[in-house]
């Protein structure tokens, strides 16, 4: 008999926190990752990791989320490959300076709006034929709502913006597919949140790894393989 083919996900932002633990997870349970990230330090690390978990190895795409041509390529190349994509995890996201938002430097909220934003917005369109090719296909955003929070305004206009573009399409895929879904997890002690909160206590966070499992454990439990 033959075996089943592995499903396939690209998670972006794969090369440090949540991101990274959650490819982690996805590879221990024998999912190929497309893993997307700028730091390649932190992809090879990653496929260490996933390989030391007896893991299939992982596709590395060292390439940043803004880089639309960069995007374009890899959704072709994984069309061309595999013809379909089970699984989407949009992780990646930048932290601008907190600032008053009368004081918001301009060049902080467009870099803000380009990754957390606009990068979403054009990953929608690139994946969603990919994903219908699936006999399940899933789209992860990982949001962090903090609307209305003093000084968080540029970060959060843009993660507040990409999450209402999430939803909408969420609505208007809800019977014809692809699955959309937001997923929201519990404080972590990543470099992200680090520049938010310097002074935290680390230890007294969610580990990125119990997130990640939490997350991975509902998908595998909603994911048809091929």
């Amino acid at each position: 008999m033959t075996a089943p083919a592995p499903l396939i996900a690209l998670v972006t932002g794969a090369s440090r926190g949540f991101g990274f633990a959650t490819a982690r997870a996805l590879g221990a349970r024998g999912v190929h990752v497309v893993a997307l990230a700028r730091t390649v330090g932190g992809l090879e690390d990653l496929a260490d990791a996933i390989e030391a978990d007896g893991g299939p190895s992982p596709t590395l795409v060292p390439l940043s989320i803004t880089d639309e041509g960069g995007l374009r390529r890899l959704c072709l190349a994984v069309h061309e490959r595999w013809g379909r994509l089970d699984l989407a995890i949009h992780a990646a996201a930048i932290a601008p300076p907190l600032s008053p938002a009368a004081n918001t430097a301009e060049k902080d909220f467009d870099q803000a709006l380009e990754t957390n934003l606009r990068a979403t917005q054009r990953l929608i369109p690139m994946l969603a034929p990919l994903l219908l090719a699936a006999p399940s296909g899933r789209f992860v955003y990982v949001g962090d709502d903090r609307t209305g929070q003093a000084f968080f305004g540029a970060y959060a206009a843009a993660k507040a913006g990409a999450e209402a573009l999430v939803r909408a399409w969420a609505a208007e895929t809800a019977r014809i597919g692809p699955m959309v879904e937001i997923f929201h997890p519990r404080p972590m002690p990543t470099a992200l949140r680090a520049r938010f909160y310097p002074g935290e206590n680390a230890r007294a966070l969610t580990p990125c790894a119990t997130e990640a499992t939490r997350l991975v454990d509902a998908l595998m439990a909603e994911v048809t393989v091929a």
